[in-house]
C-alpha cells in the first residue's frame, strides 16, 4: 500500500512537472513573440508618427517664440509631444508626490538621470511651468535644439563666465511660477546607479534663492537607457519630494546640501538602483 501510494505521488510529481514546464515554455514563446510585435510596431508606426509630431511641435515652438511667446505655447506643447511618446509606445506613468509643489511658486527641480525618457516625463507629467538648464552642444540637435533656443530654456557654457550668464538669465527667467529642471550628475547613467553630483545647480539655486525640489525617477533606465537601441515596455515613475526651502539650506556647506538631495533621491529609487 505504500509502495503505491508513493508511486502515485511520484507520478502526479512528474505530470505537474510536465504541466509547469510545457506552460513556462509557451509563456516564455509568448513573450518572445509579443516583444517583437512590439518592435516591429515600435519602428514602423510608433517612431514614424512621433518623428512627424516632433517636427510640428518643434515647428509652431520656434514659431510662437518669434512672435514673443517664450511660456506658454513652449510649454502646453512639449507637454503635448511628452504625452505622446508615452502613448505611442504604449508605457505606463506613475506620478507620486505632487501635492508636495503649488503652480503659482518657482522652484529648482533637481533629478536623477536614468535615460531618455526622463525629459518627457517632466515635460508631460510633472504639472509644472519650466525651463530646463542643459548643456550648450544641445543646441545642434535639429529643430529641437533651435525650439528650445527660442524658448528661452538656460544654457550653460563652460567656465565661470558661463555659470554667471546662466545665473543672470535664471533670476530674469525663473519668476511668478516659472521653474528650472536640472540634471545634476550631468550625464545619463550607465548603471542606473547615480553619479557624484556637480556644485553648479546647488550653487545656482543659491545665488537665485529658490527652493530645492528632490526629484526622483524610476523605470526610465529600463525603458530607455543610453545602453538600449530602442524603446522597452515598462512603467516610468516620477516621485516629487518636499521643497527645501533656501531658509533650511542657510548656513550649510554646500557639499552638506548636495548630499542631502542625493540621499533623498537616492531613497526613492527601486533597491536595485539605490547606490
Amino acid at each position: 500500500m505504500l509502495a503505491t501510494s508513493n508511486l502515485d505521488f511520484s507520478l502526479f510529481t512528474f505530470h505537474f512537472s510536465l504541466i509547469f514546464l510545457t506552460f513556462a515554455q509557451k509563456y516564455s514563446m509568448m513573450k518572445t513573440i509579443l516583444n517583437i510585435l512590439y518592435k516591429i510596431y515600435s519602428f514602423t508606426i510608433a517612431l514614424p508618427i512621433f518623428v512627424v509630431i516632433t517636427i510640428f511641435v518643434a515647428s509652431c515652438v520656434i514659431i510662437a517664440g518669434f512672435l514673443g511667446d517664450t511660456d506658454v505655447v513652449a510649454y502646453y506643447l512639449p507637454k503635448f509631444w511628452s504625452k505622446c511618446a508615452f502613448w505611442l509606445f504604449l508605457l505606463k506613468v506613475k506620478v507620486e508626490g505632487r501635492e508636495n509643489i503649488k503652480k503659482e511658486d518657482s522652484y529648482v527641480f533637481l533629478a536623477n538621470h536614468q535615460g531618455y525618457y526622463d525629459i518627457f516625463l517632466a515635460y508631460g507629467y510633472l504639472g509644472h511651468n519650466f525651463k530646463w538648464m542643459m548643456k550648450e552642444y544641445l543646441k545642434k540637435i535639429p529643430f529641437v535644439g533651435y525650439a528650445c533656443v527660442k524658448s528661452k530654456h538656460i544654457y550653460l557654457p563652460d567656465g565661470i563666465s558661463g555659470i554667471a550668464k546662466a545665473v543672470q538669465q535664471a533670476r530674469e527667467t525663473l519668476q511668478g511660477g516659472m521653474s528650472m529642471i536640472i540634471f545634476p550628475e550631468g550625464t545619463r547613467t550607465r548603471t542606473g546607479k547615480m553619479g557624484p553630483f556637480k556644485r553648479g545647480s546647488f550653487m545656482l539655486a543659491n545665488e537665485i534663492g529658490l527652493p530645492i525640489v528632490p526629484l526622483t525617477i524610476n523605470g526610465s533606465f529600463d525603458v530607455f537607457s543610453r545602453n538600449h537601441k530602442s524603446v522597452h515596455r515598462g512603467t516610468v515613475t516620477l516621485t516629487i519630494h518636499k521643497p527645501i526651502t533656501a531658509e533650511e539650506r542657510q548656513g550649510k556647506q554646500t557639499k552638506v546640501v548636495m548630499q542631502e538631495v542625493f540621499d533623498i533621491i537616492n531613497g526613492g529609487l527601486e533597491e536595485k538602483y539605490r547606490s
